[in-house]
């Protein structure tokens, strides 16, 4: 059976095909007075919500709401400052959320870690989760992914006086590295580098940058852009990425499991998204004054079959 989710993002898609985006905030106003005047009420309302087609501002949308997972803290990718989000995932949840048919009025960002995402989504906490989230074969066996809409790779943040002393994993041994509890970073720091490397795990890459700062670890490990937007963001020169990623990160829109329909919806928003610029604009704008550059190889994805990621480390 359909989820109330995506009957709803299937009910929104066929009316805005239908009708347009204002027959669609017309309707809505019918239906819900349509349950309280009767038949009679009804005509009369049909003929004002069709007068008021296109005049109505976003303040006067209302109806379901849709619920995307981000993390708060990644500056450049998703972050909240007083109620305001901004970030490369946030522009993005928000074209897909337009093109499955809701309002800028309709979106509510859930914060999220990456230990929480497969259960919030599972629960029902969050109809979708836009967080820097790797597709994996693990991580399909429990949700379904759309995508990717970006590839990354795994890299290190480091001090800049210890550039030449850190060039790779390799050079980590007996030395600490942070993640975040969860990440795919932290399980290939456990499969992949050497055996005396000290793992911390946090919650947050932010707060991962603070130990890094105050000297409390080595390095950071995550992916390359998460990286590179949070040195810039903290526009502190004394770190550095040390640029030789060794990883292949793809990152997908997660949703619950069974969601098949759902899935080619996004994916199909996602494709406009890359057709249109917007996807181009909006990595821009996250990486502007970083120095970063996302592999053009991979960048903008061209595919979108949530091919999952190859859990190998190369370097």
């Amino acid at each position: 059976m359909k989820s109330t989710f995506l009957k709803r993002v299937t009910k929104r898609s066929a009316m805005r095909t239908a009708k347009g985006a204002g027959s669609l905030i017309g309707n809505r106003v019918v239906n819900r007075v349509a349950k309280r005047v009767g038949a009679a009420g009804l005509a009369l309302m049909t003929t004002l919500s069709l007068v008021a087609c296109g005049s109505a501002s976003q303040a006067d949308v209302v109806g379901p709401k849709i619920r995307i997972g981000i993390k708060f803290d990644q500056p450049g990718i998703s972050v909240e400052q007083s109620g305001t989000y901004s970030g490369f995932a946030v522009d993005t949840a928000r074209y897909v959320a337009e093109k499955l048919g809701y309002a800028p009025k309709q979106i509510v960002f859930k914060q999220v870690t990456s230990a929480q995402r497969e259960s919030l989504l599972q629960n029902g906490t969050v109809d979708m989760i836009v967080d820097t989230y790797t597709i994996t074969k693990d991580r399909q066996k429990v949700v379904d992914f759309a995508g990717p809409y970006f590839v990354a790779g795994q890299d290190l943040l480091i001090r800049k006086t210890e550039k030449s002393q850190i060039t790779s994993p390799r050079d980590l041994a007996n030395k600490k590295v942070c993640s975040a509890t969860g990440s795919t970073s932290a399980k290939i720091v456990q499969d992949y580098f050497p055996k005396t490397t000290q793992l911390m795990l946090l919650n947050g890459y932010s707060e991962c940058l603070t130990a890094l700062l105050s000297g409390t670890v080595d390095a950071v490990t995550t992916d390359d852009l998460i990286l590179a937007t949070l040195a810039a963001a903290k526009a502190d020169s004394s770190l550095m990425v040390v640029g030789h990623p060794f990883t292949e990160e793809s990152y997908g829109i997660g949703v619950k499991k069974g969601s098949a329909v759902l899935v080619e919806k996004i994916n199909e928003a996602l494709k406009s998204y890359v057709s249109s610029g917007a996807w181009q604009r909006a990595i821009d704008k996250a990486t502007k004054g970083t120095g970063y550059k996302p592999n053009p190889e991979f960048n903008p994805p061209t595919k979108f079959d949530a091919r999952p990621s190859e859990q190998i480390a190369r370097f």
